[in-house]
């Protein structure tokens, strides 16, 4: 009988120390930490964190807003804009890039002051943007001109472009080893261009992923991660072309964010609920979800903050979506409602 009380006084220990484990791991999950709201209501795409210099930048329609990372305050913008996407940022050289459908080019502006240095009309439509700091050239996946251009960050110069792809041009990831990965959503494939010349150096089919979208790079390990908008998350070996594995994610994927120093994979997906997923990286080939945070409809995009972990993902409230019409069977999206813009941060 002493025996049998005693299995069950450790019994209800390990139960109530499950209890307190599942409780403490709740309280240390993904949430939303706060909401910081931005004036105006303009449209907005692609945020990006400057985490050296404690920047973030959100482009918002007519103008790119600048938001200090540690305060949350608007700290200045650059006006005067029109049809923006997103923001590369040179440390190195003091500059800052916007792309910008008006109809096709990249704005470079100072760090410092976020005066306007010079505009560089490039392809139409340029959406995806990165900077490489081994060529010192910005890159622009122009949709419009389904091609891609370089930009010698230090002279404004254009230095290369590439040929008519002959699809829609999406994100883009630079090794900064000399080369370029570029998504071709429409076409389900990865290319793999030479950082100079811009050749094609390979055309690998991304199959089950459908609708390549968002991109980053472990460059360290060499591998390309790809967000699709058919509800995956593939990993690439960037040598072979091969895909080494998949995860699956929310609907309306458009961004991600890899940590290497934490091995932390980070994807927006703003389908449904609004979901931000997590994935450790456990070895380069495989892949482990960390945990599905909640965010809110439509937080489709983001930007990660390496120093202190924090996501920062640009969103709207949105109003009851329009009733199905014969013209419009699907009834199609809600309309943002005026005045809640705001970028929503995510933490532990």
């Amino acid at each position: 009988m002493r025996i049998l009380k005693v299995f069950r006084s450790v019994g209800r220990c390990l139960a109530m120390c499950s209890a307190l484990t599942s409780i403490v791991a709740a309280a240390g999950g993904y949430h939303i930490v706060k909401r910081i709201s931005i004036p105006g209501d303009t449209g907005w795409d692609y945020v990006t964190a400057d985490t050296e210099g404690r920047r973030l930048y959100v482009p918002h329609g007519i103008e790119v807003l600048v938001l200090d990372l540690d305060s949350g305050t608007i700290v200045g913008k650059i006006p005067d804009q029109r049809g923006l996407h997103g923001v590369a940022v040179a440390r190195q050289l003091g500059r800052g890039f916007i792309s910008a459908t008006d109809p096709g080019s990249v704005t470079i502006f100072d760090l410092k002051t976020f005066a306007v240095i010079d505009k560089v009309r490039v392809g139409d439509d340029p959406n995806g943007i990165i900077y490489d700091p081994k060529t010192q050239r910005v890159f622009s996946a122009d949709r419009g001109s389904k091609r891609v251009t370089a930009i010698d960050a230090k002279t404004g110069k254009i230095a290369a472009t590439t040929e008519d792809l002959g699809g829609r041009t999406e994100h883009l990831a630079g090794d900064e080893a000399g080369h370029v990965f570029l998504n071709m959503q429409d076409r389900g494939t990865l290319l793999k261009l030479d950082a100079q010349t811009l050749k094609i150096l390979e055309t690998w089919p991304l199959a089950p992923c459908g609708q390549p979208s968002s991109m980053d790079m472990d460059r360290a390990h060499q591998r390309v991660f790809i967000g699709c908008r058919s509800g995956l998350m593939t990993v690439v070996d960037a040598r072979t072309g091969n895909i080494v594995a998949t995860q699956p994610i929310g609907s309306g994927v458009d961004a991600m964010e890899f940590d290497p120093k934490k091995a932390l994979l980070y994807v927006s997906t703003g389908g449904g609920e609004g979901t931000l997923s997590i994935f450790h990286e456990d070895s380069p080939d495989k892949y482990s979800l960390v945990e599905n945070a909640k965010t809110l409809p439509g937080a489709r995009t983001m930007a990660l903050d390496r120093k202190t972990g924090m996501v920062y993902l640009p969103v709207a409230d949105v109003g009851p979506a329009p009733a199905p019409t014969p013209e419009n069977p699907r009834g199609g999206r809600g309309r943002a409602v005026p005045g809640t813009f705001s970028v929503i941060v995510v933490g532990q």
